[in-house]
């Protein structure tokens, strides 16, 4: 019956066959991009920021081809360890590579990052330039889409994309922090409303979820910083993004304000045995993806 069918169709005026249509052409880069033909791999970059020579890993995901803009995350490691163990232990390059978008994971001096209260020995160090450089500078050899930059970060890593979400929200889209809190004395004033993704340990030993003070574990000798703590962090966004005040589940574990200001979005996700913890890279990116610059 399906042979007779078959030739039915090739015996029978008018009959069209379905055929594969050939394959599209991609054609040339966006215009914005033409020029600009880093390759898919991983590389050690270095830009100069206020006379000093800084360093950062980049990640260009497999798939790239420089034919369409792709967002850019800045992947900020924790006090005292490096770029390179956040490449590698963080997470965000298997996510990378699968969802198409690039990495840069600064370098900071003596392995740590200013935040103003903490926690780098020289409170001059500007690390929120050095983010900006990095950002201009991945954006001149990749085809980057600028109203996708994001930021996340483990522990002081963490405090760092709280320092962007305060100081640079006209580059950055969104943050992803986990294991650190705000710190009383950041002055944070956003340009605008930022969306906030957090991930906390209830049982973390070294940045208290309650709140309270607490000394960074360095070699230098650095004052006790206070944090805010989780919940306290999370209202005092609430206020940044001119929150509603009430809040609802966003998921196990999570907690949102019900409405943000320019539909951004406030989330806290406590794991209620976690201690210091790192985040799930895959879920910060389902959180990020979602937003974008206005």
């Amino acid at each position: 019956m399906r042979l007779r069918s078959l030739l039915l169709c090739l015996l029978l005026p008018g009959t069209v066959l379905a055929t594969n249509p050939p394959p599209t052409d991609p054609g040339p880069p966006p215009a914005a991009c033409a020029g600009q033909t880093i390759q898919a791999g991983e590389y050690t970059r270095t830009v100069s920021v206020d006379g000093r020579t800084r360093e950062y890993r980049l990640l260009v995901p497999n798939n790239y081809s420089g034919n369409a803009a792709v967002p850019l995350m800045l992947d900020f490691h924790a006090l005292l360890t490096s770029s390179s163990y956040q490449l590698n232990n963080s997470g965000t390059r298997e996510v990378a590579n699968a969802e198409g978008f690039l990495v840069a994971y600064p370098q900071g001096i003596d392995n740590a990052w200013n935040i103003g209260p903490c926690c780098t020995e020289s409170r001059q160090i500007d690390d929120v330039a050095f983010a900006r450089a990095v950002v201009a500078q991945v954006s001149a050899e990749a085809c980057v889409d600028s109203s996708r930059v994001y930021a996340t970060g483990y522990s002081n890593g963490g405090g760092m994309a709280y320092k962007l979400a305060c100081d640079a929200a006209d580059m950055v889209a969104a943050i992803a922090p986990a294991a650190f809190d705000m710190v009383q004395g950041m002055g944070c004033a956003p340009s605008r409303p930022i969306s906030v993704f957090s991930f906390r340990g209830r049982l973390d030993p070294i940045v208290p979820y309650n709140g309270g003070p607490s000394s960074p574990p360095t070699p230098y000798d650095l004052p006790s910083i206070t944090f805010l703590g989780a919940e306290g962090s999370f209202q005092a966004w609430g206020g940044l993004n001119q929150c509603s005040t009430s809040t609802s589940s966003a998921g196990t574990g999570c907690q949102g304000f019900n409405s943000c200001e320019d539909g951004t979005e406030t989330v806290l996700c406590t794991a209620r045995f976690g201690t210091h913890s790192a985040w799930d890279a895959e879920d910060s990116w389902d959180f990020l993806k979602e937003h974008q610059l206005p």
